[in-house]
């Protein structure tokens, strides 16, 4: 038979644990919010090329300036394509660096975004000095 000592330690433990689930359900609503507005933007080694990419890794934005007509259509298409990379990248360590200074990257949920995040937008060489 549990005694009213028992009792309260009980509703006591619940009570915090109902504020620690509540607590982290709110960083994760947080986090979901600082998320949706990151963008990631990463630009040609000769600036000719930038592109934004949106918190999905979408492109939202994309501008060439007048050197691209020196360059052919496949390898227009080739540095299109690794600057989107490297801006998806970009967007990766910042949804980083929120999930640190939200739910913290040791949490199951920091976890879990980050190597969603990592594994769709991996990190990639820098092409500076080819």
């Amino acid at each position: 038979m549990m005694t009213v000592d028992g009792i309260d330690a009980a509703e006591e433990w619940l009570d915090a644990w109902v504020g620690q689930a509540n607590a982290q359900a709110a960083r994760s609503v947080e986090l979901s919010r600082r998320v949706a507005a990151l963008t990631g933007t990463a630009e040609g080694r000769d600036g000719a090329i930038r592109v934004t990419v949106g918190s999905t890794g979408q492109v939202e934005q994309l501008d060439l300036d007048d050197r691209v007509h020196e360059l052919s259509g496949p390898r227009l298409a080739a540095e299109i394509v690794s600057v989107m990379r490297r801006a998806q990248a970009v967007l990766s360590t910042r949804v980083a660096e929120e999930v640190r200074a939200t739910v913290g990257a040791d949490t199951e949920t920091g976890r879990a975004v980050i190597h969603s995040f990592d594994s769709r937008f991996p990190a990639v060489e820098s092409e500076e000095g080819r």
